[in-house]
């Protein structure tokens, strides 16, 4: 196995087996043709465009949107298409850039290939032998990828709420780091990928920050996501990110990340050229 072998697993989408999913013209996501009879019986929210799916044109406002798919979103709940519901919406915009379009069911987002945020971060620790990191092991009862390992802190990015602070919560969430030594995390780039699972896709980028953390303290889960946290020396974090399938997907790719840019995978390495190209598709 390779660090490669990590961030191609990321990047497994097969488009062709989707088609284009649109709002206000745009192009926003994508729809994987196995889901597509999911959204007939919504005829006054989804119709055939292109080739595609798109949001009636009557729903021309962000407003109007957000409110229609909504709805019907909560009927494909209530029908056991939509999983997971979290109450916390995510913002849709158009692939390429542009204003927000509407808001959607976090849960709901990889189902229609919109792109999706979220931060993560490498918490830290300098030692004499050298840099440690804190891992995260993911609680048994969590509804995705349970027990997997994950960087210190992660979470998704949603509507309301800036990608600092969003950050500086789930360090008190998810690792009890206190908002004086969160503060303190560094922006430090982005990576991202195309991820299909089970007929839903994901082009998302995650914002990743590191954070030097006291040697004297300890993360401590508080809301009951994180099983354990592990500070273990960064060869080992390398290796098994390198050689196994522990970690949660994405998160390779932010340790992998951090590994370049502390110069733990140097430039002499065969593969550095396509891991860095690799960890921003």
């Amino acid at each position: 196995m390779s660090f490669l072998d990590r961030i191609a697993a990321c990047n497994n989408a097969d488009l062709s087996r989707f088609v284009p999913f649109r709002a206000g013209g745009a192009l926003v996501g994508h729809i994987h043709r196995d889901r597509v009879a999911e959204l007939a019986p919504f005829t006054e929210v989804f119709v055939a465009d292109a080739g595609g799916i798109a949001l009636a044109p009557a729903l021309d406002t962000a407003e109007k949107r957000t409110r229609a798919v909504d709805a019907a979103l909560r009927a494909l709940r209530q029908r056991g298409v939509v999983k997971g519901w979290r109450d916390e919406r995510y913002p849709v915009h158009p692939l390429d850039g542009g204003p927000m379009l509407l808001a959607m069911e976090r849960a709901a987002v990889p189902h229609f290939g919109v792109g999706a945020n979220g931060v993560h971060m490498n918490g830290f620790v300098r030692r004499g032998d050298g840099l440690h990191l804190w891992v995260a092991r993911r609680a048994q009862d969590k509804p995705t990828y349970p027990g997997m390992l994950d960087n210190t802190v992660a979470g998704g990015q949603p509507i309301s709420i800036g990608l600092k602070e969003n950050l500086i919560k789930e360090c008190r969430e998810e690792a009890g780091i206190p908002r004086a030594i969160a503060e303190r995390a560094q922006p430090v780039g982005t990576v991202s990928y195309v991820f299909e699972e089970e007929a839903t896709l994901k082009p998302d980028v995650q914002y990743c920050f590191d954070l030097e953390m006291p040697a004297d303290f300890t993360p401590r889960n508080t809301d009951g996501e994180i099983g354990e946290f592990m500070l273990w020396p960064i060869e080992r974090v390398a290796e098994t990110v390198r050689d196994s399938a522990a970690f949660k997907f994405n998160c390779n790719l932010v340790i992998i990340d951090f590994l370049v840019r502390h110069g733990l995978i140097p430039p002499e390495h065969p593969d550095y050229v396509a891991i860095c190209r690799g960890l921003r598709r």
